[in-house]
């Protein structure tokens, strides 16, 4: 057990919530901000649900991380806070004012939560923030086989184009937002050491059973749309990428701020490339009571993704961390079984 007290920032979100749980489960004490006291009090009684002291668990109400100040009084009220864990940012493609919805949002409430440690918690050491692939690379150069992704990489977006259309839009909150962290480090010389989190698309179960099946967190519906297909449906296999499962992700997050090794790093979480069809064959081998409910596709076409995918090199990151990310085969098998249970 320790008296170590963790600050998680937007603690009801699909990252966060398996951060809650493993910090909780190794000992933490925990004070999450959630948008609502319906949030809050869900969090509370899945802990409890599942078998963990939910009273090592406070919650405090942050509507919205944009606007100034929006942190300051949840941190006034936890003086015993050491670390604070910034996972709170906009992730969704639902927009209509770009720069206000995305952009704004990630850049201000990263900025709110930074000044707010600053101003009111000069005891906290350790920041660890989230951010994304999408602040290393551009996911439309996934398909340039001539780049190579490492956590010294960052995609090329201008603030201008960013406020082009949503992914535009999402891909620079990104990189803006992580870059406000990093500059503020440099320029404020704060009591904190930073690191920041990159993964890729998370799959992985849900920290705790599925309420609403209807639509998941928006990497996780990548598996739950496969699982809507119907027998005669064409497979388009034209959608690829790199994987990490989310207790990876949560992990990650808790070296970043145990590790000395972690300290001023980008740890850049990603495993196994995949395509729509690999992640259909998975499902097709390992859930047969679903193999005449979903269509055939192009099995053998699955790995043409190898000859088409940027590579990836974050064995910096797999050095510092130590330990193994979860395989493909167990991280769809996990979110499947969880969906359709």
């Amino acid at each position: 057990m320790t008296s170590t007290s963790v600050f998680v920032s937007g603690a009801s979100g699909f990252i966060a919530q398996e951060l809650v749980k493993q910090l909780i489960q190794k000992g933490y004490r925990v004070v999450g901000t959630v948008r609502s006291s319906e949030k809050g009090e869900s969090l509370q009684k899945n802990l409890s649900a599942a078998g963990l002291p939910s009273d090592n668990f406070q919650y405090e109400i942050v509507k919205d991380i944009a606007v100034k100040g929006a942190f300051d009084n949840a941190l006034e009220k936890h003086p015993e806070v050491t670390v604070f864990l910034h996972t709170a940012s906009p992730f969704h493609f639902n927009v209509t004012d770009i720069e206000k919805e995305l952009l704004i949002p990630a850049v201000e409430g990263t900025k709110n939560a930074l000044n707010a440690i600053k101003a009111h918690g000069p005891q906290i050491t350790k920041v660890v923030v989230t951010s994304s692939f999408a602040a290393i690379g551009d996911f439309g150069q996934y398909l340039d086989t001539s780049k190579t992704f490492s956590e010294d990489t960052w995609n090329g977006l201008t603030y201008e184009q960013a406020k082009g259309d949503p992914l535009s839009g999402y891909v620079g909150s990104k990189k803006f937002a992580e870059q406000t962290a990093w500059d503020f480090v440099k320029q404020e010389k704060p009591n904190f050491t930073l690191s920041t989190v990159n993964p890729v698309y998370v799959f992985g179960p849900q920290a705790f059973e599925i309420k609403d099946k209807s639509q998941l967190n928006t990497s996780s519906e990548l598996i739950n749309s496969v699982l809507k297909l119907k027998p005669t449906d064409e497979v388009a296999n034209d959608y690829t990428g790199y994987f990490i499962d989310v207790r990876d992700v949560a992990h990650a997050h808790i070296v970043g701020f145990e590790k000395k090794e972690a300290e001023g790093q980008r740890l850049f979480l990603a495993n196994t490339a995949f395509s729509y069809q690999t992640i259909l064959n998975q499902v097709r081998d390992d859930f047969p009571q679903l193999d005449d409910k979903l269509p055939k596709g192009n099995p053998d076409d699955a790995d043409k993704w190898k000859k088409t995918e940027a590579p990836i090199d974050n064995q910096k990151t797999r050095d510092i961390l130590g330990f193994k990310f979860i395989d493909f085969k167990k991280s769809i098998d996990d979110s499947v079984a969880q969906i359709i249970a």
